[in-house]
Parts: C-alpha cells; structure tokens; sequence
C-alpha cells in the first residue's frame, strides 16, 4: 500500500500541538541556552576510566611496556577535558535549580570548579585500582567456577556493577551532582544490579550472579561481604514531616559488618536494622530488625507438595542443601 502523502498535512498541525505543551512549568523539558550534562558524554568517560582501571582488557587490548605511558597519557588528558565540562554543566545546572534561576548567568566561574574536581577524580584512580583488585579478588576466591581473576574483569556483571559504583561514589564524596547517578543506572540497565553511589562499600565485596541486587543510598556495608542475586538493601518506610514530603539525609537502609553472605532473593530493610559481622541470611528471608553477630538465618524447611500427577499427593521434605 503507498504512502498517502495527503495525510501528512496534518503533521505540522501535530507538531504545534506538542510545542505547546513545552510550557516554563513544564517539569519534563530542559529548554535554553543552559545545556545539561550529556549521557553519551558520561558513558564515554566510563568506558576511557575502564580502560585506564583495567589496561589490556575489551576495548584496546595490544598495549605494552612500550606504548602503555602514551595510552594512558592521552586518555587522561581527554578525561580532563570531558570531566571538566560535564561536571561544570551539572554544578551550573544544580546552582540554578537551588537558586530558582531562570538563565545561565551567574558570576561563579564553573568550569574553574569542573576542572579542580576532574582533577582530584584522576588523582583518586590509583586509590581505585587498589580497591578494584581487592573485589577482583574477592569474586576469584568465592566463586569455584571462577577460573582466573582476568575471567572477573571480562565476564562478571557483579564486578561491572562494582566498578561504576566506586568511580560515582568518589564523584559523590566530591559533592559533584546528578553525575553519579546517570553512571550507576547506566550500569543498572547494563547488568541489572542497583546500587546507589551514594552507598558505603568496603573492599572485598563480592556480588554473585546479581540480576536483580538493589543497594540503598544510605547503606553501609562492611569488608569481605557476599551477595547473591535477587537481594534488596532498602528502606522499610519513607518518613515524611508535617506536610507530608519527604524526609530526606536521614538513614533509611542496613548496615551489613564484615564478613556477611546474604543468600538469593533476601530482603534486609531499615536504617537501624544491622547485620552482625559473620552472619549468614539465608534465601527469601525478611529482615527488618538486627542480627547478631555470628548468627545464621533461614527459613523453615519448606514443605514441597506436587498435585495433578497419577500418585497420589504427598509431601516431599528433601534433605539436601542447595547451593548455586
């Protein structure tokens, strides 16, 4: 069937209609002469940091000792540029939110205060390949599947995940805005695995499998800590004040001490809910007071009943543990 070129008078009409809607209080449009930071922008500079975390690995894999300095080199002198602009565009654009400004003039000079802060990122890498290694590490020694530390690097979603969050967390020690945030959902989309830059990590951290791992903002989790998939850290409510907003810098998710395994699809709520160093959570539980340390929570054994077949229905109370 050919196209009816007639039909297509109405689209200038259609366009008028949805321009109109592009109003000043309109809350979903970013319209001006102010630009945002840019996404594409942002994932380019995770993917150059990456490369200079994790050198020989995915994108550039035929350095050595003899070209190395000069990779490395010209990565970081784009990395300085890109993060002073993107930074520079997300304080602007957080000044004029807090101050309610409608236009981008404003004496503060925010590409001075990018550039310092890209600086101080850089200056944080070799910080950052410290921490890496030691997750590297933890993923080899508490996965028997797990062949050798560079399969970690290459394979494990868990160790993506990992990776962005480090790099937004130390944007988000720098007070630098939205940022951190546009990296860590990007590797949400990427691996399934959320966790708020705002979350405190120690080194050793291990996430196995983890489609589905969501890890609050106000979460603090101690050295050599082991998820597995499905597991929530969040928040058991949202407190709210006279007016019914949010209350917002207060402590809403658990605190998890050193040394934890949280099994598949466990649930841990509550910003006064610590578990103690050691523990064990067990699969599906529901946790949403503290645990002491040292202590292993399960569920009862469940009961199994198979219905429909020619046997008649009987309960099947397996006594295998399993493990993935």
């Amino acid at each position: 069937m050919a196209t009816d070129f007639r039909l297509k008078e109405q689209l200038p009409e259609l366009t008028e209609q949805i321009v109109s809607t592009y109003t000043s209080d309109d809350s979903i449009n970013h319209l001006g002469h102010c630009p945002l930071p840019s996404y594409t922008a942002v994932v380019d500079i995770l993917l150059d940091l990456k490369d200079i975390l994790y050198p020989g690995y995915k994108r550039h894999t035929n350095l050595h000792a003899g070209n190395i300095r000069y990779h490395v080199g010209g990565l970081i002198d784009s990395l300085h540029d890109q993060l002073t602009t993107q930074i520079a565009r997300a304080l602007r654009h957080e000044h004029r939110v807090l101050q309610n400004h409608k236009d981008c003039e404003t004496d503060i000079d925010f590409e001075a205060k990018g550039q310092a802060m890209a600086i101080e990122l850089l200056k944080r890498v070799v910080k950052l390949r410290h921490m890496l290694a030691t997750d590297v590490q933890a993923a080899h020694d508490g996965d028997p599947a797990c062949q050798t530390t560079d399969e970690v690097v290459f394979c494990y979603p868990g160790f993506e995940a990992i990776t962005v969050y480090r790099i937004a967390h130390e944007l988000v020690q720098l007070n630098v805005p939205f940022i951190p945030r546009m990296m860590t959902e990007w590797a949400h989309k990427e691996t399934g695995i959320d966790i708020h830059p705002g979350a405190t990590i120690g080194e050793y951290f291990f996430i196995d499998h983890g489609t589905g791992v969501v890890i609050g903002e106000t979460c603090h989790i101690g050295k050599h800590v082991k998820l597995y998939q499905g597991v929530t850290l969040g928040a058991l409510s949202f407190p709210t004040d006279a007016d019914g907003q949010l209350i917002r810098g207060q402590k809403r998710h658990p605190t998890i001490e050193d040394e934890v395994v949280v099994y598949a699809n466990a649930t841990i709520l509550g910003g006064r809910t610590v578990i103690g160093r050691e523990s064990v959570i067990g699969s599906s539980v529901w946790i949403t007071r503290s645990v002491s340390p040292g202590t292993t929570v399960v569920l009862e054994k469940p009961q199994l009943k198979v219905r429909g077949s020619d046997e008649p229905a009987d309960e099947l109370r397996p006594e295998v543990n399993y493990q993935i």
